[in-house]
């Protein structure tokens, strides 16, 4: 009776092991990403997979145009982390997107622009008075265009916007369809290489343009350690690219489909050093916030503070 007890128990024990490692081994993490920022890096270098193989995690990797949409898909539970520039995880946030921000890198300001055709005639930022700017409605660059705006002298009323997103608004911008394009990285590189688009202003003393890392509320609570490891692998690729911007363009250009000349004029524009979100950076997000509301960009107060991730959560 003892001996059938037992083998009873072992039986159950290995069949428990058995169900452990099968949910291990179905675990996935969704990432989504853009053509700029670390994590298209991340995804071209294959280290995460690397990584997260250990803990049975497996990676899947969705492409997306803008921050906006990438939010849209952690609201629906499409995907679990992201990165994005400092616009679109307020808009979510004011619309009620669960997510936390669980870190960031050090401000590029270079890193975005408000560019003009080569032979366009508008000189400065005071010169949009009255024109056509394209921009992807609730990305980064739409904090830059009202700093530049402000800071000119000019109502964020006295421009028309053209919310387009990259592909279209370049296709505008280069058909004369818009006068001025507020666009990042590496876009911004490859307008500037191939089109010989000029800047009218970057963001160097505007606008700080951190980039990001945010996950779904949910996805974060339940896999703390899969969120730490993924930083970690991004601390791995800052440190791999920041002084080796030539060589990482050549390296990885053809994974992620970016020409290396272009590739490269964005990765030296680029900030490297991944860490958690001091109260400055808060304070930094905070401000954006409270200028959207003042604009009537977003709907409703937020406080930024409330959705950012605790250190060791």
């Amino acid at each position: 009776m003892r001996s059938r007890i037992t083998i009873i128990a072992l039986s159950l024990v290995v069949s428990a092991l058995m169900s452990f490692t099968a949910d291990a081994a179905d675990k996935v993490i969704h990432i989504g990403y853009q053509k700029y920022g670390n994590l298209v890096l991340l995804k071209g270098k294959g280290d995460l997979e690397r990584r997260l193989a250990p803990l049975g995690v497996q990676v899947a990797w969705t492409e997306f145009p803008a921050g906006p949409p990438l939010l849209e898909a952690i609201n629906a539970g499409a995907i679990d982390f992201g990165s994005v520039g400092e616009a679109p995880p307020i808009f979510a946030q004011a619309a009620g997107t669960p997510f936390v921000y669980v870190a960031h890198e050090p401000p590029a300001p270079k890193g975005e622009a408000i560019l003009v055709p080569k032979d366009s005639k508008i000189a400065s930022v005071s010169d949009l008075k009255g024109k056509r700017v394209a921009l992807n409605k609730g990305a980064n660059v739409h904090y830059l265009l009202v700093k530049a705006l402000e800071h000119a002298g000019i109502k964020y009323s006295d421009i028309e916007p053209a919310f387009l997103a990259p592909a279209d608004a370049r296709a505008a911008f280069e058909r004369g369809v818009v006068d001025a394009w507020a666009i990042w990285d590496p876009f911004q590189a490859a307008a500037e290489t191939t089109a010989g688009a000029r800047t009218l202003a970057d963001g160097t003393g505007l606008v700080a343009n951190h980039q990001f890392y945010i996950a779904g509320q949910q996805f974060n609570d339940a896999n703390p350690q899969i969120i730490d490891a993924v930083l970690a692998a991004v601390g791995d690729i800052d440190r791999w690219t920041k002084d080796n911007t030539k060589a990482v363009a050549q390296e990885l250009s053809p994974s992620i489909g970016i020409p290396a000349r272009i590739l490269e004029v964005a990765l030296a524009r680029q900030t490297y050093g991944v860490k958690p979100l001091d109260p400055e950076v808060v304070a930094e997000q905070q401000r954006i916030a409270d200028a959207f509301l003042a604009l009537g960009l977003i709907p409703k107060p937020i406080v930024v503070a409330t959705q950012v991730r605790r250190t060791g959560s």
